[in-house]
């Protein structure tokens, strides 16, 4: 049958207060464009994704833990972040507006 839309993800709250932004589902930080603010949503992260973190006004990824890369690097700069999601490449379409809670580790698609 048709996949219903997904409204809600849970992963693990790294860091930050609840922020409400455009989601960029981003595959390679290389061809990346985020606007001051846009929220990206990626698989993983690694050094080359941290100029990224820098316009992103929260995080979003599929997979890690609190010690992985894009955590660490969330606390150190204050962004916030999001991880283990699962599913959020998936389920987050691109453009969607999307509020990120890096407390309770939750992600509300508000236009799915």
């Amino acid at each position: 049958g048709e996949r219903q839309p997904v409204t809600e993800l849970q992963g693990i709250g790294i860091v930050g207060d609840p922020v409400t932004g455009r989601a960029r589902v981003v595959d390679d930080p290389a061809s990346a464009e985020l606007d001051d603010g846009d929220i990206l949503v990626c698989v993983t992260t690694d050094p080359s994704w941290t100029p990224l973190f820098m316009v992103a006004g929260a995080l979003v990824i599929d997979t890690g833990g609190a010690m992985s890369h894009g955590a660490i690097v969330a606390r150190e700069l204050g962004v916030t972040c999001v991880i283990n999601t699962g599913t959020g490449t998936r389920d987050i379409p691109d453009g969607a507006t999307i509020t990120v809670d890096g407390r309770s580790g939750r992600v509300t698609i508000a236009n799915p």
